[in-house]
């Protein structure tokens, strides 16, 4: 990290081209998977993304910090993002068993119904828009990439 006064490390034009290649085209992946999905089944991408980690938890529950790590979502973001959808019908939030402390968040069966509607266009789109774009050898090393750039970043 550089400070007030120290000189940039600028990138370079190779460095700089891929980062600029790498923010458009992810902008417009993620635009069209969250668009796609809006228009034909009334979900955004980040509901889809809760609806999948709660319908692979056990017993369709997290709870709000998890699923808020999970999503990689700001604890009050997610808060209400989860009140929209328990006004929707596919989840419910209810006082953790363990502790009474923490709040749990649950799908429900509208959530489960809505989910396996969505999941064929979603992954019609993924597939579509990214992975039969790539090699079997691209696509490994962009799972590998971003795979480190995760670890690097997880506890940032």
């Amino acid at each position: 990290m550089t400070g007030e006064h120290d000189t940039p490390n600028w990138l370079t034009a190779e460095e700089q081209d891929a980062w600029r290649r790498y923010m458009d085209g992810n902008s417009r992946l993620m635009e069209i998977l969250n668009r796609n999905l809006q228009d034909q089944h009334g979900l955004s991408l980040a509901e889809y993304r809760i609806l999948v980690m709660l319908t692979e938890a056990a017993e369709g529950s997290l709870r709000m910090s998890e699923l808020a790590d999970g999503v990689l979502s700001s604890r009050s973001r997610l808060t209400h993002q989860i009140r929209r959808m328990e006004s929707d019908g596919m989840v419910v939030r209810s006082s953790c068993p363990e502790d009474g402390r923490g709040v749990l968040a649950t799908v429900t069966g509208e959530g489960r119904r809505r989910l396996a509607e969505a999941a064929p266009t979603h992954v019609d789109d993924v597939r579509t828009n990214l992975i039969d774009l790539l090699s079997k050898s691209e696509l490994n090393t962009l799972g590998r990439i971003f795979a480190r750039v995760d670890e690097a970043l997880a506890d940032k």
